[in-house]
């Protein structure tokens, strides 16, 4: 053989190098055999034999032998590309038989001779144990003759390589690309060009691409044909080329026409050599072309033809030289491939050009196995590894960026990243670890703003941005829900729609992170990553945030849903309940936050102690390290996002309330000098009020989702449980009352543990209440019984008048279509006897709550317990329950007590508040004089009349439901209403109502639409005459006379009157009422004439609080002498002594019976000398 070149010698080299990718690890391999993702490739069809020949248009599946790499392939071409390759319409799961990933099988060296006719097919991923034995030079043909297959002789097999690569060395033919210098060399020396058909491969394919790089103006590639219809492509005037994702059936990797194949070609692909855009109207990729891309194309057309021939002849495809000829074609285009990726033939890739092979993977364009075999080819060389799959996973990440909702470009990056990270070799996921070893996996927090930080900066970030409200992408806002033809229906099914694409994206986001999570190599860096979603942004828990420190609701929901999915398998019993206190829990929660029942200080002494002693904590699981961050995780993103969305609501309803009085007062201010500003103000609530409207149909689709509520109730009923148990260890079978003693596990959590839960039942009851329907929901109603009933538990009040609130918006009064759940919460065993007696606890404990807003508070509060009650009370099964604590005394004395302070208070502010409508009123009718007042004086009484209207509504609201209590209670029982320190305060209250209604000046609360605050006088007047009537005794008319402020003979007269006028009463009840005045009438009059005057008592006679003359004197521990029924009176406002405020009980009050008889001597001193005189 005569000497070489340098150039020759320079090109075999490079040759070598190129074959010397292919060498096998010594470790086990598997390769994927089928797409990682839904879509999997056909079984193989049951083909004839055909002998080799030149037709490629067969292209029926078939599996491919097990070549010299000893790792089976199975390719296919354009019509079935893998699911990196094809459309996500391009769904195979229809196919008659589709491949199991969750199977695997090892093949020893033994198999590797066998035809791939007795492969199993079916199996997912095959686990390949390959040794690296001197195999390699059994099966090289240096020995030619003798390893010559009897039925395929050495020119067919060179055939099958010229055809395959198409490529020539004898002739120039229009279909094949002519090599020149391997043409010279098999001239001059025919047996020496190639050891083996590996090196003739690696020569072939190494020509072909020098002659890309090394020639200008004549491309190699210009006179080949496409062996597949291509895809539409269309060039810009930018010279990019545009590359349409196959809508049908898949296509060729080779995107050239029929008369050419080059990129000359305006139809033909170019790699994305200056960058990738997004048509967000089609699924159309815009790329550059290039070299490499020439390059690409043909290497990735010649990888894919190799299929198309396994699929045409699978029998002679399995002889073991054919078998070993494809499969070196097939690794040595990998290899080159790899090297043009690399720039090792052209120049390495700047960082500001993009990835060549991201558009092919976007368009879903390459042969089934070519990404899975070139991560096989290079994972285990890392810096050749990262070279080319960081820019990959960068290329994916910019595209989904610029991707959005708007259309269904989202879902193409989403699967191609799941699947990269799916492949998998033995146990370790390649790209999985690369991802979690750039630096930008999860970044070091840079400024305060970490948690919006973290969602644009960490790699991850970009994926789980994808989002429908309109405050993180607008474009889903402008395009689906701005148009003037929007409706009500069409709403509902654009919301499906988008609800459709969130679940396909969040189930991508899911196959990602949980690829990660499966590889043992990443899995503390995907808990790491997701603790620090969680920890860095705890700011969007506060009720007032600044969102622009904090991740978006997009994103927090699609991480939620993520580790829900998670979540869904883990068994309550493998969860440790206190891996928050746990030193190595990943989660931060600050010494501050706010516990169910511990204080700072017992709570620091507490965790001491656990420190101190490590044998107290076992090793964080998975299943509790999961359970936790999806815990945190939802009180981060949906209590957050149910926030917004009534905010919103709110923000509307306000807005809408000041167009129409805008739009109403127009009349006044349109000649006015305000009148431009008014007109703009006008203008600007409606723009603002369209904008936030499509705000709301955005945050419908996100947030109103059936599914996702669903998902976050059945973990929530986890969350149950798990309380339940560590309350009582007994759960299911849960006993009231509880251990006095509350266990420090339970004591020491976080309160929105228990007020999530609440919050979230409050939202769904009012948005969305079909989702309240699930198995768990008996869960759920145990919780709000025994927390209830168990207050004692919760240090915060507001804690449990949440969750008396969540009884009371499920109560079919409010919510008709919450009526099964109220009904399973009547029912509930331990509700039956246990839920009267705490609620009618709690009724007084809200008297003081230790809120600047308490005295507020408590009406709202008290207002949802009477309507419970309401509700019990028609429930026979709480009959005996009730008059149980009707006749059991202090409880139900301090209850009634309450009833009367409010009732007091709620009907006196919102009469008077009626009586300032009544006077603005009838300054407006007479308009003459209403036209006179200054502007600004009749601004101001307007705004006047607008607060007291709402003053009204609500304090008449609240005083109606207070009536009613009464009215319901003394119908029932009638003994507590008369005790001494109750019975002379309602006879005054109820002596008050009625001068305020029937009284001189019960004119000034007539006011216009009356209906329209909630003011029923007669219902109001029949209400109260029923109290006197269901109270009528003589204990109770001398109550009643003894109000000296409001009782008058002629107030009942009145009132009597207007019975009869109106038609109030029937004739037998008048009658009644007209003898209870009499008899009260009598009462006065005897009163009157044995008054006696006590005024000139001794001090020491005297009550230091009222200062009248004592009858039963006390003394208190303070030392103070008091009346007993004025101190009893007191008792039941407050527990506590009036003149130090330290606690006070009525047992703790000594009578003092020798005062009491000094009292009583000088009273009768007293009588004896006035009957003297």
């Amino acid at each position: 053989m005569e000497e070489l070149s340098a150039d020759e010698i320079r090109r075999r080299r490079l040759a070598r190098l190129a074959g010397g990718q292919t060498s096998q690890p010594t470790t086990p391999l598997s390769t994927p055999l089928t797409s990682p993702q839904r879509e999997t490739p056909p079984g193989p069809p049951h083909a004839p034999p055909q002998a080799l020949g030149l037709s490629v248009h067969s292209m029926t599946p078939a599996t491919s032998p097990i070549g010299a790499t000893g790792v089976a392939y199975r390719s296919q071409s354009s019509e079935g590309v893998s699911s990196l390759s094809s459309s996500p319409s391009n769904s195979l799961e229809t196919q008659s038989q589709t491949l199991s990933r969750s199977q695997s099988m090892d093949i020893d060296t033994a198999a590797c001779e066998k035809s791939l006719s007795q492969v199993d097919v079916d199996s997912g991923i095959e686990n390949m144990e390959v040794e690296d034995t001197d195999r390699r030079e059994k099966r090289n043909l240096s020995d030619k003759d003798s390893a010559l297959s009897p039925d395929v002789t050495e020119e067919q097999a060179l055939q099958l390589v010229c055809k395959i690569l198409r490529v020539s060395w004898k002739d120039r033919s229009r279909d094949v690309i002519f090599l020149p210098m391997l043409a010279a060399e098999f001239q001059q020396s025919p047996k020496q060009v190639f050891s083996d058909f590996k090196d003739l491969i690696g020569q072939i394919l190494m020509e072909v691409l020098m002659m890309s790089t090394q020639s200008r103006d004549d491309n190699p590639f210009a006179s080949l044909t496409a062996t597949s219809p291509p895809i539409a492509t269309a060039r810009s005037p930018d010279r990019h080329l545009t590359l349409t994702a196959p809508s049908s059936g898949g296509g060729s990797p080779m995107l050239a026409p029929a008369g050419s194949f080059g990129a000359g070609s305006p139809c033909s692909l170019g790699a994305s050599g200056g960058g990738v855009a997004c048509d967000p109207t089609s699924d159309r990729f815009t790329i550059e072309a290039c070299k490499e891309t020439e390059m690409l194309n043909y290497l990735i057309e010649r990888f894919d033809s190799v299929g198309m021939e396994e699929r045409k002849a699978p029998k002679v495809c399995s002889q073991p030289l054919v078998s070993q000829l494809l499969s070196n074609i097939r690794s040595q285009c990998i290899s080159h491939a790899a090297l043009v990726l690399q720039g090792s033939l052209t120049q390495p890739r700047s960082l500001l050009q993009h990835p060549l092979l991201v558009p092919y993977m976007l368009c879903r364009n390459l042969p089934y196995g070519f990404i899975q075999e070139l991560v096989r080819m290079t994972h285990q060389e890392e810096e050749v590894f990262r070279q080319i799959f960081i820019p990959i996973l960068q290329g994916l990440a910019q595209a989904v960026k610029e991707s959005s909702f708007d259309s269904d470009s989202f879902k193409y990056p989403l699967m191609a990243l799941a699947e990269l990270c799916e492949i998998k070799f033995g146990k370790t996921h390649p790209v999985c670890n690369l991802m979690t070893s750039m630096p930008l996996w999860c970044p070091e927090p840079l400024s305060g703003a970490m948690g919006r930080e973290l969602q644009r900066l960490s790699f991850l970030g970009s994926f789980f941005s994808l989002s429908v409200f309109a405050e993180d992408d607008a474009r889903v806002g402008d395009k689906y829900f701005s148009g003037p033809a929007i409706t009500l229906e069409n709403t509902r099914v654009v919301s499906q729609s988008l609800q459709h694409y969130l679940e396909l994206a969040r189930g991508d986001l899911f196959k990602i992170l949980h690829s990660v999570l499966l590889n043992g190599e990443t899995r503390e860096a995907a808990l790491n990553y997701m603790a620090a979603l969680v920890n860095r942004n705890v700011r969007k828990a506060q009720m007032q945030t600044d969102d622009k420190l904090v991740s978006t609701d997009g994103f927090m929901l699609n991480f939620l849903w993520v580790l829900q999915q998670l979540s869904t398998k883990i068994k309550l019993e493998t969860v440790d309940p206190s891996y928050i206190f746990h030193p190595r829990c990943r989660l931060s929660v600050s010494t501050e936050e706010t516990r169910l029942k511990a204080s700072m200080e017992e709570l620091k002494s507490w965790l001491s102690e656990m420190h101190n002693d490590p044998s107290r904590f076992s090793e964080p699981k998975f299943p509790t390290e999961c359970f936790f961050l999806t815990l945190h995780a939802h009180h981060l993103s949906i209590l957050p996002g149910c926030r917004r969305y009534i905010r919103r609501l709110r923000a509307i309803r306000e807005l809408n309330r000041t167009v129409e009085e805008l739009k109403n007062s127009e009349g006044q201010w349109k000649d006015s000098p305000l009148a431009p500003r008014h007109r703009e103000m006008l203008k600007r609530c409606k723009g603002q009020l369209k904008k936030l409207v499509r705000c709301k149909a955005c945050a419908d689709a996100g947030l109103l989702d059936e599914s996702l509520l669903r998902r976050c109730l059945q973990f929530y009923s986890i969350v149950i449980q798990l309380l339940l148990r560590i309350v009582d260890p007994a759960y299911p079978h849960v006993s009231l009352p509880l251990n006095p003693e509350v266990p420090m596990g339970f004591a020491a959590l976080p309160e929105f543990y228990i007020e999530d839960v609440a919050e979230f039942l409050l939202f769904i009851v009012q948005y969305c209440p079909q989702v309240l329907y699930e198995p768990c929901i008996q869960d759920v109603v145990t919780f709000l019984v025994v927390f209830i009933c168990s207050q004692n538990y919760i240090r915060n009040p507001y804690l449990i008048a949440k969750l008396v609130e969540v009884l009371f918006v499920t109560n079919p009064a409010v919510q008709p279509r919450t009526q099964r759940f109220a009904e399973m919460m009547e029912n509930h065993p331990v509700a039956i006897k246990h839920l009267v007696p705490a609620l009618m606890k709690f009724y007084t404990d809200v008297e003081h709550t230790g809120a600047t807003s308490e005295f507020y508070d408590k009406f709202t509060i008290r207002y949802h317990i009477s309507t419970i009650f309401k509700s019990l009370w028609q429930n026979m099964s709480h009959h005996g329950t009730f008059l149980e604590e009707f006749n059991s005394g202090k409880q139900f004395v301090r209850y009634i007590n309450m009833l009367i302070n409010d009732t007091t208070f709620l009907l006196d502010e919102s009469l008077e508040s009626l009586k300032r409508i009544h006077e603005v009123q009838e300054e407006m009718k007479n308009k003459e004089q209403w036209e006179q007042l200054p502007r600004e004086q009749q601004q101001s009484r307007q705004s006047q009349l607008t607060q007291d209207e709402r003053v009204s509504r609500s304090y008449l609201a609240l005083a109606t439901e207070t009536v009613d209590m009464f009215h319901l209670l003394t119908k029932q029982v009638q003994k507590p209403f008369l005790r001494p320190e109750l019975g002379p305060r309602l006879a005054a209250m109820l002596n008050f109502n009625l001068q305020q209604l029937c009284g001189p000046k019960c004119r000034d609360l007539k006011v216009e639409n009356p209906e329209k605050y909630g003011f029923e006088p007669k219902k109001l007047l029949d209400q109260l005459t029923d109290i006197y009537l269901q109270l009528n005794c003589a204990r109770f008319a001398k109550a009643i006379a003894d109000d000296q402020r409001s009782y008058s003979r002629e107030l009942f007269e009145e009132v009597i009157s207007k019975m009869r006028k109106a038609g109030i009463k029937s004739t037998i009840a008048i009658e009644k009422f007209k003898l209870l005045s009499e008899k009260v009438e009598e009462i006065v009059a005897r009163n009157s004439q044995s008054e006696i005057d006590y005024s000139d008592a001794p001090d020491e006679f005297k009550d230091p609080l009222m200062d009248t003359l004592m009858t039963d004197p006390v003394r208190l521990p303070s030392g103070n002498v008091m009346d007993r029924a004025v101190i009893l009176r007191h008792l039941l406002n407050s527990s506590t002594d009036p003149f130090n405020r330290q606690p006070l009980t009525e047992s703790m009050l000594e009578p003092e019976p020798a005062l009491r008889e000094r009292i009583q001597t000088w009273m009768r001193e007293k009588q004896g000398a006035r009957y003297f005189q």
